[in-house]
């Protein structure tokens, strides 16, 4: 049986890494999916072959407009919203702390934690009224035991882990379940910036060995996360911090 049979849910950052493997498990368990990406022939090209079930909206998280225009989209397709997955993400290179500058300072909060805002804006009145809703925030292990380089990332992934559980309080009188996913580094895109090296085998056995199982996260294991959380097997959990780490933060 379906999962997120008859659901309806958007992915942020879906061209690519995690998202883009959210969204095909969650097509793949019944749900209806809008992916939503700066990057817009990226997230078509993952979405192709999930047909019909699935829409794209060009979408830069940091624009309140562009997070109206995606939800508007999503409820003019499918009819409501149950899902929520805010996933993109965006991190400085792995360097001192005083070494990142301000513009790029704002670009990871206003991707990684203003997002949210404004997604809670757009979709909470909607899911208010259905007295029910889904909202997975995509945190990190980085949240929870931060390594060096990264400080200012770090920071924002904290943000969003915490920021999760407050709203999972205030909200579940609404019928609404939030929660926060905590990926270890993982084998995407943003690998070599969260290394601060270059990605070789070498470099790459030194942060393996910090993770009691011994590899990196693959998408494979954030979406079927991500499909747990939003389905019915965990209607009774909400307001966790939900390490995907192969032991990292023990």
């Amino acid at each position: 049986m379906a999962r997120l049979g008859n659901k309806v849910a958007i992915v942020t950052g879906a061209a690519s890494g995690f998202g883009a493997e959210i969204a095909r498990l969650y097509v793949g368990e019944g749900a209806k999916v809008v992916l939503a990406d700066i990057n817009e022939q990226g997230a078509r090209s993952v979405a192709t072959p999930l047909g019909a079930a699935a829409l794209v909206v060009r979408c830069d998280v940091s624009e309140r407009g562009d997070i109206d225009n995606l939800v508007a989209r999503t409820v003019e397709r499918f009819g409501g919203v149950d899902i929520v997955v805010n996933n993109a993400g965006f991190t400085h290179r792995n360097q001192p702390m005083l070494d990142v500058d301000e513009a790029t300072f704002d670009r990871v909060y206003a991707i990684n934690v203003k997002s949210i805002y404004y997604m809670t804006l757009a979709v909470v009145p909607i899911m208010r009224k259905q007295k029910r809703g889904v909202i997975l925030n995509i945190g990190s292990t980085a949240g929870i035991r931060p390594r060096p380089g990264l400080t200012w990332y770090n920071s924002s992934k904290g943000a969003v882990n915490l920021l999760s559980k407050s709203m999972a309080v205030e909200l579940g009188p609404d019928g609404i379940r939030v929660n926060a996913i905590c990926p270890v580094m993982g084998t995407t895109g943003m690998l070599e910036l969260f290394m601060g090296v270059p990605d070789t085998p070498e470099n790459r056995k030194k942060f393996i060995a910090t993770i009691p199982l011994g590899r990196l996260s693959e998408p494979g294991d954030i979406a079927r996360a991500a499909v747990f959380l939003a389905s019915e097997d965990a209607e009774f959990i909400t307001g966790i911090e939900f390490p995907v780490d192969g032991g990292r933060t023990v």
